[in-house]
């Protein structure tokens, strides 16, 4: 048996303070850390008034901050503060870990973490959670801004000495960026999962959910008149929207252009007991978005045997997880008809397509797990001691 690791890892969002897929999946693989005996600090920004019960160490390395601009796009000066922080914060801490696991999101992180280890002998894995081309940066946050950090991700890249990341997509990309090694492409990224008893036939009157934050690469305002098309198929089919963000208005506005039908309900962000009710109930789970790392909530979708629409779009990795016919659909684009079509073709499925995708979903738990992608990034760790 080999001696338990001292480790760090770096990401300044902790869940459920914050609730999105990295923070679940770094909060996730902390706690499987832990569980195979190695030593874990969680490197973050303060984000609580009493500090959190963890399994692990929380070490915030700065003060709060507001990471996200009134657009919904990353604040460099959060994503500067926090990458000063991790500096210090390691630089006081050389010599502590065997390796230090830092997201790549924001990119800061890794020029701190490179440069406060350098020569300590301490590994730096940087898990990518995304990688996006040029043209990707610029539309996200503009030609100058969107340039800068295009460039910066080139570089930290090409001083990245392992990576990790979680899909086919994010693999090539980083291939295509300059990286010089393989990266450790990771097997699947669920977590514990209970024992979620299969509904074989959605509510009724069917509706269609969607789960999520309301942000530009979303998609969500492309909903409300893609189930319009979808209700000529499937007729009485409803709409409910999820979640609320700095789109919201775009939103409403979708549902204004439709004249504000009854059969959409915008009920915002719910207890995670409803939440569950309300994707066991779904005739199917639909999601727009043009911008996936690797799309958990397709996983968390199939657990209830609730298929799943996503768009094919080029920076979405979450069609990866799509098995045509078996778990869901994917649509051609989020156009209405190609969309609607796709949402009808999934509730049309019915039993039959939700029992199938149960099965996929009862395949993944054992091979597509959080516990998998440890076991990798721990092995590959050792490997290079």
């Amino acid at each position: 048996m080999t001696a338990p690791l001292r480790l760090a890892i770096a990401y300044d969002c902790l869940f459920p303070l914050t609730t999105g897929g990295g923070e679940r999946q770094y909060r996730a693989m902390s706690e499987e850390l832990v569980k195979r005996g190695h030593q874990v600090d969680y490197l973050t920004a303060l984000q609580w008034d009493r500090e959190p019960e963890t399994p692990f160490t929380l070490s915030p390395v700065t003060g709060r901050l507001r990471l996200y601009d009134d657009a919904g796009v990353r604040s460099g000066l959060a994503a500067a503060r926090f990458a000063a922080g991790l500096l210090g914060s390691l630089v006081r801490r050389r010599g502590r870990y065997d390796a230090v696991i830092v997201s790549g999101l924001p990119i800061l992180n890794v020029f701190a973490a490179r440069l406060a280890l350098l020569g300590s002998g301490t590994q730096v894995v940087v898990d990518y959670l995304e990688v996006w081309g040029r043209a990707q940066w610029v539309e996200y946050a503009g030609r100058p801004t969107g340039t800068l950090a295009w460039l910066l991700q080139r570089a930290a890249i090409r001083i990245t000495p392992l990576a990790t990341c979680h899909s086919r997509l994010s693999a090539n990309r980083l291939r295509q960026e300059g990286l010089r090694s393989t990266p450790l492409v990771s097997p699947g990224l669920i977590d514990q999962v209970d024992d979620v008893p299969l509904r074989a036939d959605p509510a009724d009157p069917p509706y269609v959910l969607y789960v999520g934050r309301h942000i530009p690469d979303k998609r969500v305002e492309d909903l409300p008149a893609a189930v319009a098309q979808a209700r000529h198929a499937v007729p009485g089919l409803e709409l409910v929207l999820l979640g609320s963000g700095p789109t919201t208005r775009a939103v409403r506005a979708a549902v204004e252009a439709l004249g504000s039908p009854r059969w959409i309900t915008m009920p915002g962000f719910v207890s995670q007991e409803r939440l569950d009710e309300l994707m066991a109930g779904a005739a199917c789970l639909a999601n727009p978005s043009r911008r996936e790392g690797y799309g958990l909530v397709v996983v968390e979708a199939a657990a209830h045997g609730t298929p799943v629409v996503v768009v094919d779009h080029p920076g979405n990795a979450s069609v990866e997880l799509i098995d045509p016919g078996v778990n869901g659909f994917v649509a051609e684009s989020g156009a209405p008809t190609a969309f609607g079509d796709a949402i009808a073709a999934a509730v049309r499925g019915g039993r039959e397509l939700r029992v199938a995708t149960r099965g996929w979903f009862d395949d993944a738990v054992t091979t597509r797990t959080i516990e998998r992608t440890v076991g990798a990034i721990v092995e590959a760790i050792q490997v290079r001691r």
